[in-house]
């Protein structure tokens, strides 16, 4: 689809995409640090986990929107694959209903939590205030809820190579 909406949406998934894969980067990196520092140094950096929670927070919420637009939830589909055309539209309309109510809850609660957070500082980081670690909560489901609503909008966008991990082409769509 060439709507500028949906290619706007391209950019912004891309960018979840590697939020998310900076984040368990970090992540990945900053807990050997703090193991290495205990056992081989002989004294335990406060740091690392406060910094590894936040990454798996970005992580998660920032990743989730992702998967949302890539079709890549875990789904039971043993029910409704069963049920007619016209149950699994309903069926999928009720999910993506849901997915509205929880990604405006999310959104509307997490910036009630950053905002009432923001005075106060990690013990281990002082320089760092609570809100800014809790920021990932209301922005992950804000781009939740837009990927909900550009799928209730333009239909699913999984099928599409942005979202796919096989990028190859074939002669007939390479271009000219």
């Amino acid at each position: 689809m060439n709507h500028p909406v949906v290619r706007w949406l391209d950019g912004l998934y891309l960018a979840c995409i590697w939020i998310s894969g900076i984040a368990l980067a970090v992540m990945c990196l900053v807990i050997p640090l703090g193991v290495f520092a205990r056992y081989v140094f002989g004294f335990g950096a406060q740091w690392p986990e406060p910094i590894a929670i936040l990454m798996m927070v970005v992580f998660t919420f920032f990743g989730a929107a992702a998967a949302y637009r890539a079709g890549a939830h875990i789904a039971v589909g043993m029910l409704t694959d069963r049920l007619p055309r016209v149950p699994q539209r309903i069926c999928a309309g009720f999910v993506h209903a849901a997915m509205l109510a929880v990604s405006l809850f999310v959104l509307v609660y997490g910036m009630k939590l950053v905002l009432g957070t923001m005075g106060q500082t990690i013990s281990e980081l002082p320089w760092l205030p609570v809100g800014i670690t809790y920021l990932a909560l209301p922005l992950g489901s804000l781009v939740t809820l837009l990927f909900v609503l550009e799928h209730i909008a333009f239909g699913s966008q999984h099928e599409r190579a942005v979202c796919t991990f096989d990028h190859e082409t074939t002669v007939a769509e390479a271009p000219l």
